[in-house]
């Protein structure tokens, strides 16, 4: 027997199709340098009070002048307008013996804590305390007639003598020489350090400092972009070629990144902490269609190209780090919804610990945990269930199969299943012989064995149109294919592959299902049929197409297995004898002629794989067809 063509064989992918492969990572580097917010590109420092300096040692490279806080300025600004009058003139022909304002400009300035006020009298302003001045009512009540209002606001020279005002308040405070030392690498930053490292990246936000800085900034953040996502690349060509050269992977994974980066550029530019992004998302969704390598290593590439631009970047990728560890290994094999609920249980529970964790270690003290902190891992963890919703999304949107989904299609009362059972019911005892027998070699060799049993279970489901012409379903009366030409007859047999195909279309299966309908057969003969004809015509030169199934021949180990397990559960019920060693001589038999006949040539089966499958299935149908002892009957 030759298992030289036993490798897994991928043809060459078309240009056109690695072109967009290539273009989708291009234009996803481009969009996400895009993305970036574009503030502080010349100084990119992150630091926070309370927290070590993270990087060398700064020092100035030029004079800059230290910026007062907002809140200084606010303080300092409400200060000087204490102080403040504002201007009202009189109204014409009004009497001015008392002072009267309305009601609203009284309320007015005393909210605004103004103690006095100017009233012009042609080019010359008098001050009044705000104690001589009344309103209407409060005229009256105090002389004890009506007195009309006649001042008025003007509100032109109150906005002019008010910006002047505040005009001589200095945005500044003090100055940093150049060549002054700003702070030390592992330095704790205080209040100070923070407000001067502030003035300097105002400073370099100025446009005759920073044009330069900002540019190279940018092209700095386009090459970590791109050096990651090659990395990645690398990563799909040197280990998941087959994932690399299909299209709709790559654009799953490039559309994943896109989404919670994009997510992390908008809570920057509106000012939200990043740790409101459910950044599980991305090993959660990969770990659920693919694997749990592809998944950890996507989730790296996406917190390294986040880094780049949140704040505090060491923590941040240090706390994602322990997130994409914890998804990926608390979620093995998503089968029910509740999994997704302990996964982001254990996800907020890591990032505590490793954020707790993080703040002792950096500054030793208790003071520099920020309590809001946690609150946001919640609403992250709450988020990071929503996922789910995304799961049925991405599977209609790349027509990929979830756990979840196969473990639904398992449901033996399912529609199409039940009408299985109650039309061809030895077609259903035979699918569901075969699929233990399927999952328990999956299992052994490390294939997926929930995707083998439910391509199981549907493989013969367009027995379903005809459930009469197979034996299994035959009960006793005669074979009415025997009284048809051998040609006939194995085309009839053949069409259930085809009928299955629309069968399963019309019900909606997966293609991942439907593949298997339509390759558990291969393109082997119907031995039985072929064998016939050529014993009734043995001079004629037959034509094999007439006798073959159309295929296609399986591609994945889980497709092999399928047709191993489907030939041999057939053959077994034809033996006389269960021993041991005439099962493993049906098994083998069946294996080899597969073998011979190049079924599994495009499959990725080693050596090993297909001698433990031999294995498993000789101990499954021993085990399945084990001599029982006879019951003795009652004396009488």
């Amino acid at each position: 027997m030759n298992f030289t063509n036993f490798k897994l064989s991928i043809a060459k992918p078309k240009t056109a199709e690695t072109l967009i492969r290539l273009g989708a990572f291009a234009l996803l580097a481009a969009v996400i340098v895009l993305m970036f917010p574009r503030y502080n590109n010349a100084f990119r420092y992150h630091f926070e009070v309370g927290k070590p300096w993270g990087y060398n040692s700064i020092t100035a490279d030029f004079d800059f002048p230290i910026y007062k806080t907002d809140e200084q300025m606010a303080k300092e600004q409400k200060q000087l307008l204490s102080t403040f009058t504002p201007s009202y003139k009189y109204i014409r022909g009004a009497q001015r013996q008392v002072l009267v304002i309305s009601l609203s400009d009284k309320e007015r300035i005393e909210n605004e804590q103004y103690s006095r006020i100017a009233v012009m009298q042609g080019k010359v302003a008098k001050t009044y305390s705000l104690s001589e001045v009344y309103t209407p009512k409060s005229a009256y009540e105090h002389f004890g007639y009506e007195c009309a209002q006649n001042l008025v606001l003007d509100t032109v020279l109150t906005d002019q003598m008010r910006e002047k005002l505040l005009s001589t308040l200095s945005p500044t405070q003090g100055m940093v020489q150049k060549g002054e030392k700003i702070v030390d690498k592992g330095e704790i930053v205080t209040e100070r350090t923070y407000q001067v490292l502030q003035s300097l990246r105002r400073a370099y936000d100025d446009e005759s400092l920073g044009n330069r800085q900002r540019t190279l900034s940018i092209l700095g953040e386009a090459i970590l972009v791109v050096l990651f996502l090659l990395l990645f690349v690398i990563y799909l060509y040197v280990f998941r070629l087959q994932y690399l050269r299909s299209t709709s992977t790559v654009l799953f994974f490039c559309l994943q990144m896109f989404i919670v980066i994009a997510l992390a550029c908008l809570a920057l530019r509106f000012n939200l902490t990043v740790y409101l992004i459910p950044f599980a998302w991305v090993p959660i969704l990969t770990r659920v269609f693919f694997d749990s390598r592809t998944a950890l290593y996507l989730h790296f590439t996406t917190i390294l190209i986040t880094s780049v631009v949140v704040p505090a970047p060491v923590e941040f990728f240090f706390i994602q780090i322990v997130v994409g560890m914890v998804a990926v290994s608390s979620l093995s094999d998503m089968t029910r919804r509740a999994q997704l609920v302990q996964t982001a249980a254990w996800i907020l529970l890591a990032q505590v610990i490793a954020y707790t964790a993080i703040s002792f270690a950096q500054t030793g003290v208790l003071t520099s945990i920020d309590l809001w902190i946690y609150l946001y891992f919640f609403i992250c963890a709450l988020l990071t269930v929503g996922c789910y919703g995304l799961i049925y999304t991405f599977e209609k949107m790349f027509r990929f199969i979830s756990s979840i989904t196969l473990v639904e299609l398992t449901d033996i009362n399912s529609e199409l299943l039940h009408t299985l059972a109650e039309r061809a019911p030895g077609t259903f005892q035979h699918s569901m012989q075969v699929s233990n027998l399927a999952a328990e070699a999956a299992k052994t060799i490390g294939a997926n064995a929930l995707l083998v049993r439910t391509g199981a279970l549907y493989h013969d489901i367009g027995k379903i149109t005809d459930p009469l012409y197979y034996v299994e379903n035959q009960q006793g009366t005669e074979n009415p294919l025997l009284e048809m030409d051998p040609r006939d007859a194995a085309q009839v047999v053949i069409a259930h592959v085809t009928e299955g195909e629309k069968i399963a279309r019309r019900n909606h299966l997966p293609e991942v299902v439907i593949n298997f309908i339509t390759s558990h057969h291969g393109t082997s003969l119907v031995r039985y049929f072929y064998n016939t004809y050529c014993n009734a015509h043995p001079k004629e030169k037959v034509d094999e197409s007439l006798f073959r199934y159309p295929g296609a021949k399986p591609t994945t180990k889980e497709g092999a297995i399928l047709m191993m397990a489907d030939a041999i559960e057939a053959r077994s019920r034809s033996l006389d004898d269960f021993s041991e060693e005439s099962i493993a001589a049906a098994v083998n038999q069946m294996i080899d002629t597969q073998i011979a006949d190049g079924q599994f040539a495009e499959t990725p089966l080693s050596f090993k794989d297909v001698e433990d499958i031999r294995r498993v299935f000789t101990a499954r149908l021993s085990a399945m067809n084990h001599h029982r002892i006879s019951y003795p009957t009652l004396n009488k």
